[in-house]
């Protein structure tokens, strides 16, 4: 079966954005999380490739393990990710140097809340980046200690950055009405991004058929991990993958120790989860919290099929709605990945194509937002 014919990346507006970039001043994108290392690290670090891309200056200001410095300490709960605290030197030189019209704000976390003062002092616009309540998420852990610690600061944080922010952003409807409920001003939608390699590189073949199966992301309480672990048991005739880190890793090992079908790869690079995405029949995410969900963004862009939780906030778009299998709400992990395996092998190749087709397009029509949000805080800067 062909595949079907992929959207270009740059579509006539985002090429006529692309054509007057100079004309538009830098943007700083801020935020705590590494480059790549989850989801909302890998949003910043698409925005950034392709803001540049198209002749844009940006800068992405966060930590880096390859920058030594003894300003980091484990994340409360999560051994696995860090805390790293700004370099206020560094932070003044770049913005001295960009002078910004515009200031991205992907995190309420150090860097984010050092981030937010430079808008204040340079009057540039304050773009805050929802992706995730962490509040929500914290509540998910047992240590009574450690969720009032975690409610309290991201309170406060989040208080500063959507009292300051001109313009917020978040992927999904119910992003957008907590946002507002907490204050947030300008409250819109913002599309997700896709790496270069998930666009420009060839897909595999669409799916026709569900043999191997892959969960990828943080191996933590919000994800239900724990039931994509008992479908692996129950299904012992299909093969199951497992890609990411977190403070579940211990279990995940044991149980791939145990059962012969389930196989553990440990943490993985951007490129190589691409790679093990054009391996895999389907992607399954049963997150019990989970604001949208890239990384099944990113599996259609491979033409691989998805199975994502009602939880999820890629379900809000209803663009989506015929290319993504959900989990309903009466049945477990491993009969709803029995419902597609039982689906026809033409409807099966039909779905993986239209979601490959459909994931391009968003990623065009969210660049094209992000290039008039830089246009607007042009404007602004000016009619100062």
């Amino acid at each position: 079966m062909r595949p079907a014919p992929i959207p270009a990346r740059m579509n006539p507006e985002l090429i006529a954005h692309g054509a007057v970039a100079d004309a538009v001043g830098p943007v700083v994108i801020v935020s705590d999380s590494l480059p790549e290392r989850n989801g909302v690290g890998a949003y910043h670090k698409d925005l950034l490739d392709q803001t540049l891309a198209a002749g844009y200056q940006a800068a992405l200001l966060g930590p880096s393990e390859d920058a030594p410095t003894p300003l980091k300490f484990p994340l409360p709960g999560d051994a696995t990710q860090r805390i790293w605290l700004p370099s206020p030197l560094r932070f003044s030189r770049v913005m001295r140097e960009l002078e910004p019209t515009a200031i991205v704000i992907a995190t309420p976390g150090p860097y984010g809340l050092l981030g937010a003062w430079w808008a204040r002092r340079l009057k540039a616009e304050l773009i805050i980046a929802f992706h995730t309540h962490f509040s929500s998420v914290t509540d998910l852990y047992r240590n009574p200690v450690l969720r009032a610690f975690s409610r309290l600061y991201f309170g406060f944080a989040d208080s500063v950055l959507f009292r300051y922010g001109d313009r917020v952003l978040a992927n999904s409807q119910s992003m957008i009405d907590l946002a507002r409920e907490l204050g947030g001003r300008n409250v819109e939608f913002m599309g997700t991004l896709l790496p270069p390699a998930a666009l420009d590189d060839p897909a595999s073949a669409p799916r026709q058929s569900v043999q191997r199966i892959l969960f990828a992301g943080r191996l933590a309480p919000e994800k239900n991990l724990q039931a994509y672990l008992d479908a692996a048991a129950a299904l012992p005739d299909l093969e199951f993958v497992i890609a990411g880190d977190g403070p579940l890793q211990p279990l995940v090992a044991e149980c791939a120790d145990r059962l012969p079908n389930l196989t553990y790869l440990g943490w993985v690079s951007r490129l190589d989860l691409i790679r093990t995405m054009d391996r895999v029949d389907l992607l399954v995410l049963p997150s019990h919290v989970e604001s949208f969900g890239t990384v099944v963004l990113e599996a259609m862009a491979r033409q691989c099929l998805t199975l994502v939780s009602n939880h999820c906030g890629i379900l809000d778009w209803p663009e989506f709605a015929d290319v993504l299998y959900t989990i309903e709400a009466d049945e477990t992990v491993a009969s709803a990945i029995q419902r597609v395996v039982a689906d026809e092998p033409a409807a099966l190749a039909t779905r993986a194509q239209q979601a490959r087709v459909a994931a391009c397009e968003l990623n065009a029509r969210s660049l094209s937002h992000w290039f008039g949000l830089l246009q607007r805080a042009n404007d602004a800067r000016r009619g100062d």
